[in-house]
């Protein structure tokens, strides 16, 4: 089955479920263990400053506050997420959305790294894979770990949605060629 317009709501949902518990993740090392999250407001200053044509910073917070910075901050950071799993189930096809496995959401999850190391890092003045902060190696593997957990997100929002939502598939081995499907990657129906 392809991805279809009906298929877009699923993947809106999972994309904001998937961000949610990044930030989930994120609020956790915060508390647990003193790690800092990316401030969102800053994120909002850096895509305020794209409208006047400013794409790179060298140092974001330095850069000149924008009206409604922390708004735009987290209204990106959804958008950002929401656009990926777009892009995830367009990829992989709606038959994902019903039976959801965990492996390419995870290897997804893993590849979408190179949107802050190549471009968001760099462009906030942080450096190519944050070279420039005090830490680059515990900042790379937070990143890491961060969209790990957007990559598990995708397949825990997509499973919860399959059994609220049941969604059909091919399968060739139907007689009919279709069937409700409920479950997930470990063979339940």
């Amino acid at each position: 089955m392809s991805f279809e317009i009906r298929d877009i709501p699923a993947a809106v949902a999972i994309g904001i479920g998937a961000t949610l518990l990044m930030d989930l993740w994120n609020l956790f090392l915060k508390r647990a263990f003193g790690i800092p999250s990316l401030n969102y407001c800053l994120l909002g200053r850096w895509v305020g400053h794209m409208a006047g044509g400013t794409f790179r910073h060298a140092s974001i917070a330095a850069a000149k506050p924008k009206r409604h910075e922390c708004t735009i901050g987290w209204v990106s950071h959804y958008s950002i997420g929401m656009g990926l799993a777009l892009t995830f189930v367009a990829l992989l096809s709606a038959d994902w959305l019903a039976r959801p496995t965990l492996l390419p959401a995870l290897l997804y999850g893993l590849a979408t790294v190179v949107f802050p190391f190549f471009i968001m890092q760099p462009s906030l003045g942080l450096g190519v894979a944050s070279s420039r902060t005090p830490r680059p190696a515990q900042a790379r593997l937070k990143s890491l770990m961060t969209h790990s957990v957007f990559g598990v997100g995708l397949y825990v929002s997509a499973l919860c949605l399959s059994y609220v939502v049941p969604r059909q598939y091919h399968d060739a081995s139907s007689a009919q060629g279709f069937e409700p499907v409920r479950g997930s990657s470990f063979g339940e129906t």
